[in-house]
């Protein structure tokens, strides 16, 4: 299965993993899953880090990777897909997470229940 790590599911899991759920510390571990992070998730922490708002490392990318974790672009096809799905939420960078998790029809990590409203399948974490 596609994981998609949402960017406290990231942050939680770089920081050891215990502020996660057992099942998403379980399914990110096992390696027959494909753990993936999206672009919009990088730049979504870069951005609260660089306004002081989030202590991470200056290369989030470098720790993604040592992490095990594949990168996900952004592709122009996402960008029309976020844009067009329902207003049940407006944050663009989740938005993206959804199109994209649509896309490659991925299991969103994530505890924010506006993902609920939307076709994607969730795992709490």
């Amino acid at each position: 299965m596609i994981l998609l790590l949402d960017s406290h599911a990231l942050v939680w899991w770089l920081l050891g993993g215990e502020k996660l759920s057992e099942p998403a510390r379980r399914s990110i571990a096992d390696q027959a899953n494909d753990t993936i992070v999206s672009a919009a998730t990088v730049w979504e922490l870069a951005i609260k880090r660089s306004a002081g708002k989030l202590e991470l490392a200056a290369d989030i990318s470098s720790d993604v990777e040592a992490a095990g974790f594949h990168g996900l672009p952004i592709t122009l096809a996402d960008a029309e897909s976020a844009a067009a799905l329902p207003r049940h939420h407006n944050d663009p960078f989740d938005r993206m997470l959804i199109a994209q998790a649509q896309r490659v029809d991925a299991i969103v990590v994530t505890r924010n229940r506006a993902f609920g409203s939307y076709e994607v399948k969730v795992l709490p974490a």
